[in-house]
């Protein structure tokens, strides 16, 4: 009989993990086809939470939700540390 004062862990897996910068790539090339400003866009949606600033085109809209808005800044971020700050600092 299992004991009911143990915590019992579940584990749930991504079938498939999105990279962040992939979403943002992929995104970024659907905005730009669809003639809209990619940055206006993609900083519309990370600072409202309103994924309707990104066109549904190519499927951007249901790729972007599947990451975390503070995941966007954060590689964001990241990116321009890395390619800004410490190159310039080297």
């Amino acid at each position: 009989m299992p004991r009911i004062n143990n915590t019992q862990y579940f584990n749930v897996r991504k079938d498939t993990e999105i990279a962040v910068k992939d979403v943002i790539r992929e995104v970024y090339l659907a905005l730009t086809e669809k003639g809209y400003n990619p940055v206006n866009q993609i900083v519309g949606y990370v600072m409202s939470g309103d994924p309707t600033y990104i066109t549904s085109h190519n499927g951007a809209r249901s790729l972007i939700i599947k990451v975390e808005r503070d995941e966007i800044i954060e590689e964001l971020l990241r990116f321009y540390i890395d390619n800004e700050i410490n190159r310039s600092s080297k």
